[in-house]
Order: structure tokens, then C-alpha cells, then sequence
């Protein structure tokens, strides 16, 4: 689905140009790389995500960083599940391990994420990018943390 809003440069002073679908719902970046949430809930996701020409490195593999987008967005869905809906929250810390190409087909995330329970505000998820066949091609671990709540929120 495409937008013409999208192109327009975002104005940090302005209202969001977009409205999400409900709190677990995909951004219009993660909607222009083809996302879908299949699942989620329970601190679990499951998002897929179709390999397009667009997403095509050099080579003609899926490039590491739209898998790495997938990766943390299905983290970030997974979360979403156990924090009450609005609360602000972001990726501190990610790592991917690559551990083969994906040439072709749709690729499937699945999340699963808790509270770190040795550190305020934050979350961890830990994350399988698997291929058609079922073969795992990534690994990836995030760590998010919760905002600070500000003077106006209590």
C-alpha cells in the first residue's frame, strides 16, 4: 500500500502524518518493507515479511539490514504484548548473527521477550528469522528500555 503523505518529510513540530491501527500495529516504514503481523501476544510475535526486489542487496540476497528491521520489529511487537498500551519504549542494544542467505520466498520472524528483571525499565527479546524450509537464517537479541516518565505524566 502505498502512500503519497510518505514522501513528505517528517515535520517534528507537526501532528504524526499516519495513525496506527492499534497498538500493536506496523509503522508505515515497516508497512513499506512489506510486514505482516501474523501473530502475537503473551510476550510472543510472529511477523513475516515477503523477500522483493527492493529488498535485494548486491548480490541478489535479502539484504541484512531488512532482516535486522524485521528482527526488531517483531521484538518490539513481542513487547508491546506486556506493557500497557502508549508506553513510550526503545531498542537500546541489538545484535545479529547471519547464518545463511536467503535467496528467495518470505521470511518469518519469531519474538519472544520479558522484563530484565536485574535492570529497571528494561526488556530483552530474542529473536529467529527463519526461511521458507523452516531453516533458521538469523539470530538476534535486543535490549529495550522503558522512558522516563516526565514531570506532565505523574
Amino acid at each position: 500500500m502505498h502512500n503519497p503523505d510518505w514522501e513528505k518529510p517528517m515535520d517534528p513540530d507537526a501532528p504524526l502524518p499516519f495513525e496506527l491501527g492499534g497498538w500493536v500495529d506496523l509503522a508505515p516504514f515497516e508497512r513499506a518493507l512489506g510486514m505482516n503481523i501474523e501473530s502475537s501476544g503473551d510476550g510472543k510475535s510472529v511477523l513475516t515479511m515477503p523477500f522483493t526486489v527492493k529488498l535485494a542487496q548486491g548480490k541478489g540476497l535479502l539484504h541484512g539490514g531488512a532482516i535486522t528491521t524485521l528482527a526488531d520489529t517483531a521484538a518490539a511487537m513481542a513487547i508491546k504484548t506486556l506493557l500497557p498500551e502508549g508506553t513510550h519504549f526503545a531498542t537500546v542494544e541489538m545484535t545479529t548473527r547471519f547464518l545463511a542467505p536467503v535467496k528467495g520466498g518470505t521470511v518469518t520472524a519469531r519474538a519472544k521477550a520479558d522484563k530484565d528483571e536485574d535492570k529497571e525499565r528494561t526488556y530483552r527479546a530474542e529473536v529467529f528469522i527463519l526461511d521458507d524450509q523452516e531453516a533458521v537464517v538469523a539470530e538476534f537479541w535486543s535490549e529495550f528500555r522503558l522512558a522516563r516518565r516526565t514531570k506532565e505524566e505523574g
